[in-house]
């Protein structure tokens, strides 16, 4: 077995997992990619194939031979190689770009990564650098002359004009010392993990995930912790941010709900989590959902956004990741008594949709009465972003979003509890308890990364003409569905009181 780069950093988080993946593929793939992960990798490939504009001219390595290929361009001093791989008796790994310094007669590395260079910086930073430094001693090992290490990252600073500038889009950072810093660790943990993989025998027991929050768990997990119920300690709110807790209920064998102690010390929301699972009881604060209620004006329009997030800005004004608002459902209730009107825009053209989305926003929204949201953090953000690009229609966007009011306060505060919520606040947890005859399974469209996966296919043109008729269709039933659940939980609330 050959340790290759993945192997070595899916080691590093969870050696356990590392092991199956190369032993026992059948178990670490039996689940499949997300529509969310399928697509960080398809945004990867386009930001790989267009850094390389920013070396134009060199030879991309392709081929079953890519090695013996490589070999060949490396000898001959190419000056620019595009995924050169590398392998030595026990280690392979591919690089994005070598450059050829033809004054020092060495090879500058430069690693890609679809990022930006503003996010969660440290924790990515101390990634990309093992990532490196993985290359560099492969390389080295190989005797081929080794310069500067580079990342390449979006600059989150960057604003598109009518034309992309890559100069500007892309930030080049040199890691060479922060690499070296950490080489010799990596040098021995890389022997290590490869004489870890190659053995036959599986890994006894759970793999270190176990003390991690759910969201943080491996591709193996259930596999290699079959103690661990589905719904577990694991799922307690934000239990993950308080490792010393989890892990203290782990180590005295406590993984379900059921079972954690009165006197275990739990933050109050957590408690009220464990505490509705424990009674299977529901806990309802009528006066602070009055309250809630109270500060909600007629007409009341349910309102919800549909965005891609595209890595690479697409229009003029964008900036890397940031949202492309090309959606929105719209349910407006004149009276508490009768059923919501719905009305609704989608933008299906491969051009911005700023204006058009804007425009119908204005026409189709009532100018007084509070919008409700769900998680308005969102929808507030994008009515920002919109503002900045569009600043002719500031005043409108800025008076809508003080009209805001997120629903999803009512849970997120904990004003009601339910045990089926599950700790959960997201309206996909909340509408089968509340309202159950509203379900988002039988949708060929059920969630948001689907979404953004279906609009950006029908505006690259990758669907035939039928089948674009029909996702658009899926996405407004999807959209539809997200504004009526609001206002089916509303209605419950208002029943409540």
């Amino acid at each position: 077995m050959k340790l290759t780069k993945t192997d070595y950093l899916i080691y590093k988080d969870c050696a356990k997992n590392a092991w199956l993946k190369v032993n026992k593929p059948d178990i670490y793939f039996a689940k499949p990619l997300s529509v969310f992960d399928q697509g960080i990798i398809e945004t990867g490939n386009e930001v790989d194939t267009l850094a390389r504009e920013l070396f134009p001219n060199g030879v991309l390595v392709t081929g079953l031979d890519a090695w013996k290929e490589t070999k060949k361009l490396i000898k001959s001093e190419t000056a620019v190689i595009y995924q050169p791989v590398f392998e030595t008796d026990i280690y392979k790994t591919i690089c994005d770009i070598l450059v050829w310094d033809s004054v020092l007669k060495v090879y500058d590395l430069y690693e890609v990564k679809a990022s930006n260079s503003g996010d969660n910086k440290k924790a990515k930073d101390e990634l990309y650098t093992y990532d490196i430094a993985f290359q560099y001693l492969v390389i080295k090992e190989l005797n081929i002359p080794i310069g500067k290490l580079h990342l390449i990252r979006f600059n989150n600073e960057y604003v598109r004009g009518v034309e992309l500038d890559l100069d500007q889009l892309f930030l080049k950072e040199d890691f060479t010392e922060k690499v070296m810093d950490i080489v010799d660790g990596v040098s021995s943990e890389i022997k290590v993990a490869q004489d870890f993989l190659s053995s036959e025998k599986e890994p006894f027991g759970p793999c270190k995930c176990i003390t991690r929050g759910r969201s943080s768990h491996c591709t193996t997990f259930s596999y290699s912790n079959p103690d661990v119920p589905d719904y577990s300690v694991h799922d307690i709110s934000r239990i993950g941010m308080s490792k010393r807790k989890l892990e203290e209920l782990i180590d005295s064998s406590i993984f379900l709900i059921d079972d954690v102690p009165e006197d275990f010390p739990l933050s109050e929301k957590q408690r009220n989590q464990v505490t509705a699972t424990q009674l299977d009881k529901v806990f309802i604060k009528k006066d602070e959902i009055n309250d809630f209620l109270k500060d909600i004006s007629m007409p009341i329009s349910f309102l919800d956004y549909e965005t891609f997030a595209a890595g690479i800005p697409r229009f003029a004004g964008y900036s890397p990741f940031n949202q492309i608002t090309f959606q929105f459902s719209l349910h407006i209730l004149e009276e508490k008594n009768e059923e919501p009107k719905h009305t609704e825009f989608i933008f299906t053209d491969n051009t911005n949709p700023d204006e058009e989305f804007i425009f119908a926003l204005k026409e189709k929204l009532p100018h007084e009465g509070s919008v409700i949201t769900w998680n308005k953090s969102f929808e507030m953000g994008r009515n920002k972003d919109l503002a900045k690009r569009n600043p002719e229609h500031r005043e409108f966007l800025e008076e809508l979003n003080s009209r805001i009011i997120d629903l999803m306060d009512i849970f997120s505060e904990q004003h009601y509890v339910h045990p089926k919520f599950k700790g959960k606040t997201s309206i996909k947890y909340i509408l089968p308890v509340l309202a159950p005859e509203l379900s988002y399974k039988v949708l060929d469209i059920q969630e948001g990364a689907t979404a953004s996966d279906a609009w950006n296919k029908i505006v690259k043109g990758e669907y035939s003409k039928e089948e674009r008729l029909k996702k658009i269709e899926q996405l407004k039933t999807y959209c539809k569905l997200d504004t009526y659940a609001m206002y089916a939980i509303w209605k419950h609330l208002n029943d409540l009181i």
